[in-house]
């Protein structure tokens, strides 16, 4: 039961019929366009989980269940990685898995030193000088192509 007081398990009959997992570790790792998050269960291996952490470290992995679970809600045996594709219903269920989330969002690298940061400035003071000013523009030129009128001479 959720905080909510609903059943997580009430989603997987959708899931499944709306064709939203995605099977095996390949798979997934093909398909990481579509992928909304990744869900491990309670029995992989230590190195199973320590190469999924690696592996998809840009996506929430959620460690829940067992793989009997997976068996009796998916019909899938011996399955212990799931990718659930982008989809409303893959949101809604991980809105209810997110407290089970074992990995930590990635966050993009900031300068903090400020010695390059003001390398990085005097470049982009060298960029503005040397840009040219902008053409006149032309006036634009009269049509010289030959026309059908040809003038006889005599």
């Amino acid at each position: 039961m959720t905080s909510s007081g609903k059943n997580i398990e009430r989603l997987f009959p959708f899931i499944k019929r709306a064709r939203a997992l995605i099977v095996g570790q390949h798979v997934i790792l093909r398909s990481k366009s579509q992928l909304q998050f990744i869900l491990i269960t309670h029995d992989i291996s230590d190195r199973g989980k320590s190469e999924a952490l690696r592996k998809f470290k840009h996506y929430p992995i959620v460690q829940r269940f067992r793989s009997k679970d997976i068996l009796e809600h998916f019909d899938l045996r011996g399955v212990k990685l799931l990718g659930f594709r982008k989809s409303g219903l893959s949101k809604s269920l991980y809105a209810e898995l997110k407290k089970y989330r074992i990995n930590e969002p990635v966050q993009p690298k900031k300068d903090d030193d400020p010695a390059t940061a003001a390398k990085g400035d005097e470049k982009k003071a060298k960029k503005t000088d040397t840009k040219r000013s902008p053409r006149a523009k032309k006036s634009p030129r009269k049509n010289t192509a030959k026309t059908g009128n040809v003038s006889k001479r005599s």
